[in-house]
């Protein structure tokens, strides 16, 4: 059986490497042109342009003021179409969520706790900092944020609706920070995504993921975990039946692969599910079924991470994953308190 800390490093890598595989083919809706451009992904790529569905021209964001002006340089790229929404970022680089995840962890590290005041700090920073990352995409709940922001609302009072499974990125990281404890685990997250997303729906399949998650790190298996911790998005039924069907029938037929939360959690549960003991199948699958891959993989990457311990995951995604010594470092020393 894995170490607490084995899992507990399995956790939060997880969460990172299944997001940053899945970076290039983020949002194809259109499988044949996704296997056109990539085959099947099976490890960190270059994202390629033009991308082919990309509906980015179709996402508006205006600056009120400064206050506001979270796109910087690459505003101009907005209303065109054919840009990929990570068009800049290099093989095994995160999207912009999971580089906020490494913003929440400095916080966590230099605070000693989870301080909600402290990450805003730095996240208003990170965000209106020209140059602090190359990505080309904001999510919705980023402009909402700021828009309120800049009208003068306390930051504590910013957040938007917003039903995206997005909001769960974090999730394995706060997790792994607070080692198992459900209430403290609890209580932050709830905390933390509520800053950015004004949404039941989230904060529920949040709580579902907090409690899967603490299960596993006392030992308890990844399937019964799941089974027991989210009835309300996912059953054996469920999982009998689906399993049945290959990936890209279940997450396109049975649910959706777009980015709302009430069929994205339970398509992330479900490759959870399947895939309980083996890493690498899961995020290969995750990836190459298009839709918002990014963010179910970083709650697929958490979980299956966290079963399965960092010593289970395939060190080419550990090695390679961009910037691998900072994030080792900044895992290392979120956890070390514990």
């Amino acid at each position: 059986m894995e170490s607490k800390q084995d899992k507990l490093n399995g956790l939060t890598m997880g969460s990172f490497i299944g997001d940053a595989i899945a970076m290039p083919a983020h949002w194809y809706y259109d499988r044949t042109a996704l296997h056109q451009d990539y085959g099947i992904i099976r490890d960190y790529l270059p994202p390629k342009s033009p991308h082919s569905g990309s509906i980015l021209w179709r996402s508006e964001y205006t600056a009120l003021n400064e206050k506001g002006d979270i796109l910087h340089d690459q505003a101009r790229y907005w209303g065109q179409r054919g840009i990929h929404y990570h068009q800049f970022l290099q093989a095994g680089e995160n999207t912009l969520n999971l580089q906020l995840g490494k913003v929440l962890m400095d916080s966590l590290i230099a605070c000693g706790s989870y301080d909600a005041d402290d990450y805003l700090t730095r996240y208003i920073d990170f965000m209106l900092t020209p140059g602090k990352h190359r990505d080309t995409y904001v999510e919705e709940c980023h402009r909402k944020f700021f828009t309120a922001y800049s009208r003068g609302t306390a930051p504590r009072k910013c957040a938007g609706t917003d039903i995206h499974i997005g909001g769960l990125a974090h999730v394995g990281i706060l997790c792994a920070y607070f080692g198992g404890d459900l209430t403290a685990t609890r209580e932050a997250v709830k905390l933390h995504i509520s800053l950015t997303h004004r949404s039941p729906e989230v904060l529920t399949a949040a709580d579902a993921t907090v409690r899967i998650v603490c299960g596993l790190l006392n030992d308890v298996p990844l399937r019964e975990a799941i089974l027991t911790n989210s009835s309300d998005w996912f059953s054996k039924r469920k999982a009998l039946e689906w399993s049945k069907d290959p990936d890209e029938i279940v997450i396109g037929r049975r649910v959706s692969p777009a980015c709302y939360i009430a069929e994205a959690f339970p398509a992330s549960l479900y490759l959870a599910w399947k895939y309980a003991d083996d890493f690498e199948s899961a995020v290969i699958s995750n990836t190459n079924v298009g839709g918002d891959n990014c963010h179910r993989g970083a709650v697929l990457g958490a979980l299956i991470g966290g079963a399965v311990g960092l010593s289970n995951i395939p060190a080419k995604y550990v090695t390679g994953i961009h910037d691998s010594a900072r994030l080792n470092n900044l895992i290392h020393s979120s956890i070390t308190h514990l």
